[in-house]
C-alpha cells in the first residue's frame, strides 16, 4: 500500500466479505484489523478478498511459533521491498542526471536544440527510467483499473506516460507537429518524466526507510525474551531447554546478568532485578522469596529459582506486545475522517487536472499545448495523498512504542484522543496511591525489656492472625530481624485484638480501647490521638500485664505519589481523592500530597455514579485505580488508567495500563498523550495546507500574476517532501521527553 486511497481499497474489499462487522486498515503498519462473524466468515475468505482488491495479505496467526515465522516473513518482504526500490532508484537517479543535463544543455550551448541526435539520445536515457524504474507505478495503477479505482500510482502514471508519450510522438513523428504549426523541439519533456520517476522514488525510499523504524519498539519488546532457560529437574539436575518448552510449574534457575525467561514466583534466593525494559523505571527492584518476576527483565546480582506461573502468550512481556501491536493498528476517531476525504481526494484531483488542462487548451498563450501539458502533469504530481495518509498512523504507532518504553501501554488511539479533553483526574486510594498494605510507621515502646524483644513478642502473638494489620506487625519484626516465635496459646478477640501466650509470656495486642478495658487507660493516650488525628490506625500492646508498647500503622503513600500528583496540578488539572476509608484517614492522605478535593466513605458501587455526576457537571474525567471495585468507574470515566500492579479486572476495563504501578506514569501518560495528538495535528496540517496551497499553484491560478507556472520537476520535489517530513516528524516523538 503506497496511500491513504490504498487504505480505502482494502477496506472496501473486506467489508465486502459476507459476516464482517468491521475493519480498520493501517497505512503505517500495513495491518489490518478486522472483526468478523466466525460463522459466516473465515481467514480465507479476508486473504482471498485483499487479493482480488490487488493487493497481497497474510494472515497472523494466535499460535506464537506461526505468529513469528509470519512476522519473520513480513519482515524478509519489507527488506526486499526496501532492497528493490533501491536498485530502480539507482537506475533512475543515474539516468535521470544526464538526461537533465542535456535537455538544458542548450541554455548554454544553443548549438544543442539544432542536433539531430539530441532527442534520440534522450529517448534512450529516459526509456529505462520509464519503462522499468516506474514499473511498480504502472503495476499499482493497472491493479486500480481493474477494480475500477484510482489511487496514487494512477496520478503518477498518468502524468508521467503523458509527459513521456508527447516526448516520443515529438521525436518520431515530428512532421505531425510540424503540420499542426508546433516546433518539435519545444515538446521534448523526458527530463520532466525521468525527473519525477527518480524524486517520487527518493521519497518512496526514505519514507520506507522511516516507517521500518516506527515500529522499533514492538521489536524491541519481543526481543526482550530469553530464548532458552535452565530448568531445576527433581534429584537437583540442571538442564537447558528451549522457551517454547517450559510449563507452569517448572522450577527455572537463574544467574547474574541473564534474562529471566518466563513469568513466575521466587522459590529461593534473592536479587536486584532491572525492570526498567518493562516498567520504564532505571532503578534495579530488590526480589526475595515469594515475589513475582516477570520474563524479559534481567537478572543484575544474585542467583535464584522461580517456579514458573504463566507462560507463552499468557507473560506479561507477550501480553504487553500484544496491547502495544493492538494500539498501533488502531485508528484515532480523527483518522477516520481523514479516510472518507481520501476515498474521493484522487477522483477529486483527476477531475481538477483534466479541467486545468482545458482551461489551458482554451484560453492560455501560446503553445497552448505545452501549457496544460505543463499544468495536468504539476496537478497529478502534486496531488499525491502519501502526507495524508501517514499523518496519523505514524504517530500513533511512534507514540504508542515511546510509551510501552516506560512502562505506559495506551490500548488504541481513541484513548489518547480523551486524554487530550480530561480536566478532573480521580485517584483511588489504596493501592494506586497507597503501597496497598498496611505497614507499621511509628513505634513506641513502654517497657523495660528492650524495643525489640517487645516488638518480637507482639509479633508473635500476632504469627497466627490473619488481620492485615496483624501481618503488618510481623513484618516490622522481620524487617528488624528478629526471629519470631510460635504461640503457645492464642485467642483472637474479633474487633478488639489477639490475647496470645509466647515464649511464656502473656501478650495482649489490640485497639485502644482493649488496653482500657484491661486497666491501661493513660497508656500513650498522646500518641494514641495525635495518630489518629493524621487518619493512621493505633494499635496498644502490653507484657505480662505491663504496658508495652504502642504502634501506628497505616497504607503508606508510595513515595513518588506526592511528585505524581503536583505535576497532574501543574498541568492544570483538578485532582480528586475517591476513597472507601474513613473522612479522617482519606482528608490525611489528601492534605500529604495536596490533593485538591476528597470524597471519602464511598461504597465501591458509587464510584462509577460519582464519575457520572462529575461528567454531567461537565468535566471530563480521568479515573486511576487498581482493584476490582475500581472497574465500574474506569468503565465509565472519559479515561481509564489502571496501575500495572492491580487486578487483572481493572487492568481489562482501563484504557491505559501503568506496568510498574508508579502513580508518576499518570502524568507521563497525560503528557504522551498531549504530545502525540499534537504531532498529528502537525501532520496533518502541513499534509492538508501542502494539498490546499499547491493544487492550485500547480493548476495556474498564479500565473495571471505572476507569469509563473509550477514545473512538474519542482512539484515531484515537494510531493516526496511532504511525505518524508510527515514520517520524520512523528519519529521525533521517540525522543519526546515526557517525565
Amino acid at each position: 500500500m503506497t496511500c491513504a486511497s490504498c487504505v480505502a481499497s482494502v477496506e472496501d474489499a473486506l467489508r465486502g466479505v459476507p459476516g464482517v462487522r468491521s475493519a480498520d486498515v493501517n497505512l503505517a503498519t500495513e495491518r489490518a484489523r478486522v472483526e468478523v462473524d466466525p460463522a459466516r466468515a473465515d481467514v480465507t475468505a479476508l486473504v482471498r478478498a485483499v487479493e482480488r482488491a490487488g493487493y497481497g495479505a497474510l494472515a497472523v496467526s494466535e499460535d506464537e511459533r506461526e505468529r513469528a515465522a509470519t512476522e519473520q516473513q513480513e519482515r524478509a518482504a519489507r527488506r526486499a521491498y526496501v532492497r528493490a526500490l533501491g536498485r530502480r532508484l539507482a537506475i533512475a537517479a543515474a539516468l535521470a542526471v544526464p538526461t537533465m543535463a542535456l535537455s538544458m544543455a542548450d541554455l548554454a550551448f544553443p548549438a544543442l536544440m539544432e542536433a539531430a541526435w539530441r532527442p534520440y539520445v534522450l529517448f534512450a536515457l529516459a526509456s529505462p527510467v520509464q519503462l522499468w524504474a516506474a514499473l511498480p507505478f504502472y503495476r499499482g495503477a493497472l491493479s486500480a483499473a481493474r477494480h475500477r479505482r484510482a489511487d496514487m500510482n494512477t496520478l503518477v502514471v498518468l502524468g508521467t506516460t503523458t509527459a513521456y508519450l508527447v516526448s516520443v510522438a515529438a521525436t518520431f513523428f515530428s512532421g505531425l507537429f510540424d503540420s499542426l504549426g508546433l516546433e518539435p523541439r519545444q515538446y521534448l519533456y523526458y527530463d520532466t518524466a525521468t525527473a519525477i520517476v527518480a524524486l517520487i522514488l527518493v521519497g518512496r525510499y526514505l519514507e520506507a526507510r522511516a516507517r521500518a523504524h516506527t515500529s522499533d519498539a514492538v521489536r524491541s519488546l519481543a526481543a526482550l525474551g530469553a530464548k532458552s532457560a535452565r530448568v531445576r529437574r527433581r534429584g537437583g539436575a540442571e538442564e537447558d531447554v528451549p522457551i517454547e518448552t517450559l510449563v507452569v510449574g517448572d522450577v527455572v534457575v537463574v544467574r547474574p546478568g541473564e534474562t529471566v525467561a518466563t513469568d513466575g514466583l521466587i522459590v529461593a534466593g534473592a536479587s536486584a532485578v532491572d525492570e526498567s525494559m518493562v516498567t520504564g523505571e532505571s532503578l534495579p527492584v530488590e526480589k526475595r522469596a515469594g515475589d513475582d518476576v516477570t520474563g524479559g527483565t534481567l537478572n543484575r546480582s544474585g542467583a535464584f529459582r522461580f517456579r514458573v506461573t504463566r507462560v507463552g502468550a499468557d507473560t506479561l512481556l507477550a501480553q504487553i506486545v500484544r496491547m502495544v501491536e493492538e494500539a498501533q493498528g488502531s485508528k484515532a476517531p480523527i483518522q477516520r475522517l481523514v479516510d472518507r476525504v481520501a476515498a474521493v481526494f484522487v477522483p477529486v484531483v483527476l477531475v481538477v487536472a483534466f479541467a486545468s488542462a482545458l482551461a489551458w487548451l482554451a484560453f492560455g498563450p501560446h503553445p497552448s499545448f505545452g501549457y496544460a501539458l505543463t499544468a495536468f502533469v504539476a496537478v497529478l504530481i502534486i496531488a499525491c495523498p502519501c502526507a495524508l495518509g501517514l499523518a496519523t498512523p505514524t504517530a500513533i504507532i511512534v507514540g504508542t512504542g515511546r510509551g510501552a518504553s516506560r512502562g505506559i501501554l495506551v490500548k488504541s488511539a481513541d484513548a489518547l484522543e480523551a486524554a487530550k479533553a480530561i480536566d478532573v483526574v480521580a485517584f483511588d486510594k489504596t493501592g494506586t496511591l497507597t503501597v496497598g498494605r498496611p505497614r507499621v510507621t511509628d513505634y513506641l515502646s513502654c517497657a523495660g525489656i528492650g524495643e525489640d524483644e517487645v516488638l518480637r513478642l507482639l509479633a508473635g502473638a500476632e504469627l497466627r492472625s490473619e488481620h492485615p494489620l496483624a501481618a503488618a506487625v510481623v513484618e516490622a519484626a522481620r524487617e528488624r530481624g528478629l526471629s519470631v516465635a510460635e504461640p503457645e496459646s492464642f485467642e483472637a478477640l474479633p474487633g478488639e485484638g489477639v490475647h496470645a501466650r509466647v515464649d511464656g509470656r502473656d501478650v495482649w495486642i489490640g485497639t485502644p480501647d482493649l488496653a482500657r478495658a484491661h486497666g491501661f487507660a493513660e497508656l500513650g493516650d498522646g500518641m494514641v490521638s495525635h495518630h489518629q488525628a493524621a487518619g493512621k490506625t493505633v494499635l496498644v500492646g502490653t507484657i505480662d500485664g505491663e504496658p508495652g508498647a504502642v504502634l501506628a500503622v497505616a497504607d503508606v503513600v508510595k513515595a513518588s505519589a506526592k511528585e505524581a500528583l503536583a505535576e497532574v496540578k501543574r498541568m492544570g488539572l483538578r485532582t480528586l481523592l475517591v476513597s472507601g476509608d474513613a473522612r479522617r484517614t482519606a482528608q490525611a492522605i489528601a492534605r500529604e500530597l495536596g490533593i485538591d478535593d476528597v470524597r471519602a466513605e464511598v461504597r465501591p458501587g458509587a464510584k462509577a455514579d460519582l464519575v457520572a455526576q462529575l461528567q454531567r457537571e461537565g468535566h471530563r474525567v480521568a479515573m486511576v485505580g487498581d482493584g476490582v471495585n475500581d472497574a465500574p468507574a474506569l468503565a465509565r470515566a472519559d479515561l481509564g488508567i489502571a496501575i500495572g500492579s492491580g487486578t487483572d479486572v481493572a487492568i481489562a476495563t482501563a484504557d491505559i495500563v501503568l506496568v510498574g504501578g508508579d502513580p508518576r506514569g499518570v502524568p507521563r501518560a497525560l503528557r504522551l498523550a498531549r504530545r502525540t495528538l499534537a504531532t498529528i495535528r502537525e501532520n496533518l496540517f502541513w499534509a492538508f495546507a501542502y494539498n490546499v496551497a499547491l493544487i492550485p499553484v500547480a493548476a495556474g491560478v498564479l500565473y495571471p500574476f505572476t507569469g509563473w507556472l509550477l514545473s512538474p520537476v519542482l512539484a515531484a520535489g515537494a510531493m516526496a517532501i511532504s511525505s518524508v517530513t510527515v514520517v520524520t516528524n512523528s519519529l521525533r516523538l521517540r525522543s519526546a521527553h515526557i517525565g
